[in-house]
């Protein structure tokens, strides 16, 4: 993978395109890196106008992508932009070909377009993955991770998950070494854990008080630390045990028992965040009991160790309670 192609054009984020160009400039006189070749291509190689008013020619036409061992799509600035269907039919041809696609963060719905994610799992910026299952139903799309993909096409979530994908595919290809060494040169992770669940802000929505499974959420929310029950829960809600559970599903989307999980979750997380509470405490308040059965739980779901979670949003090291 030494020839790399990024495809641009009106639209295109001015930080990915520069992400990409950070990643696979040649760096031959770099002890540990292969010569890269990067090719920035794009409609009949005319002027393209990225993001925040900048302004690039490619090197060459949609054509050079053909002679690409990898093509990379940037994020877009508007997923609800038309786009150049000369676009669309140039990653068609390169798929078709058998060339790897790659897309950063928005770039997503570029590849969506053209019709090369149907039937597979897909990610993009959390903020953009609700519009991106709506717009293309054929994709399963997967906002809780930082990139996936295979079989020759990946899709990667927002702005700094983009390093994270073309350090990925630079580590498949030519080793652990290489990828760290374009890490310290970008001074960024070679490697970082966890997914984009860890960044998505999930508010608490307003409830009228006077309805019986709102009540019941509440009480659950008041007292995370209490042994809950679907049938302790739906006697608050007085209700029998069944008809609580299918209203409960039908007004969320979701089971008690799957919701209740969330809820702790997301409160060990603002826990996490806010206070100094030892994980053991946190845990308790949570309704865990203990860090030791914390930790597998919200690694989980949230993709770090509540110790690692703790550290990343805090900006310290915290002492070794979990």
């Amino acid at each position: 993978m030494r020839t790399v192609g990024c495809l641009i054009f009106d639209g295109v984020r001015a930080f990915d395109y520069a992400v990409i160009g950070e990643v696979w400039a040649n760096r031959s006189a770099r002890p540990g890196l292969p010569a890269f070749d990067l090719r920035v291509c794009g409609p009949d190689g005319a002027r393209v106008r990225l993001g925040g008013g900048l302004e690039r020619v490619p090197d060459a036409g949609l054509a050079a992508l053909a002679d690409c061992d990898l093509v990379v799509v940037p994020g877009i600035e508007d997923p609800a932009a038309t786009r150049d269907p000369a676009v669309h039919a140039a990653l068609r041809a390169v798929r078709a070909a058998g060339i790897p696609i790659a897309s950063l963060c928005a770039g997503a719905f570029v590849l969506a377009e053209a019709g090369l994610l149907d039937g597979r799992e897909a990610t993009t910026h959390w903020a953009h993955a609700p519009e991106l299952a709506r717009r293309h139903p054929g994709v399963t799309v997967r906002p809780e991770v930082l990139f996936t993909g295979g079989d020759g096409l990946w899709t990667s979530a927002g702005v700094a998950a983009g390093i994270d994908l073309c350090l990925h595919l630079v580590r498949a290809a030519h080793g652990q070494r290489a990828a760290a060494t374009i890490a310290r040169t970008m001074v960024t992770a070679p490697f970082r854990a966890g997914g984009q669940a860890q960044f998505i802000p999930t508010p608490v929505p307003d409830e009228p008080a006077d309805d019986p499974l709102a009540r019941a959420r509440a009480e659950v929310l008041a007292a995370l630390d209490t042994p809950w029950t679907v049938r302790r829960m739906a006697a608050t809600a007085l209700m029998s045990e069944r008809t609580f559970a299918r209203r409960f599903t039908a007004a969320t989307g979701t089971t008690p028992l799957r919701w209740l999980l969330d809820q702790r979750v997301l409160t060990a997380q603002r826990l996490l965040e806010e206070t100094d509470l030892p994980v053991d405490t946190v845990a308790t308040r949570c309704g865990f009991g203990s860090a030791v059965s914390l930790r597998p739980v919200f690694t989980a779901r949230v993709g770090v160790a509540p110790r690692d979670y703790r550290r990343a949003f805090r900006g310290r090291e915290e002492g070794r309670e979990d």
